[in-house]
């Protein structure tokens, strides 16, 4: 049997580097660890960090293939994040003009949770704890 740790990362890819490096660090407030750029490749590579315990690796690169993006597609269906209050997030997120969806309660759990969308189209979601 594997003995898997954590989760080490989440990778991103986007084709616009620089609106997505500010959505994610203006934004939602990810922690630059480090950036490279791979001349070899004419692609960027930056390391994010919330609270210096989780890691995205957002890549650009200037040919890749789109792929459905809609919470229920087929594959990795979405990236949350934690938080204490979805209502202000989801409010806050608004006031910068990032389009999310209507605050949903989990059936199960009975906590809030909402939908929204990174510049590249990844869909995202703030599940409050």
């Amino acid at each position: 049997m594997i003995n898997i740790k954590n989760i080490h990362h989440v990778a991103i890819l986007t084709d616009d580097y620089e609106m997505s490096k500010q959505f994610y660090t203006e934004i939602l407030g990810f922690e630059v660890v480090a950036e490279t750029y791979r001349a070899e490749r004419q692609s960027y590579k930056l390391d994010l960090s919330i609270n210096g315990l989780y890691q995205i690796e957002l890549f650009s690169f200037r040919e890749y293939q789109p792929r459905a993006s809609y919470p229920e597609a087929k594959g990795l269906r979405h990236l949350a994040f934690a938080v204490e209050d979805v209502y202000a997030s989801a409010q806050y997120l608004q006031s910068k003009n990032v389009q999310v969806e209507e605050v949903r309660v989990d059936g199960l759990t009975g906590k809030r949770f909402v939908f929204f969308w990174d510049p590249n189209g990844q869909p995202l979601e703030l599940y409050e704890v």
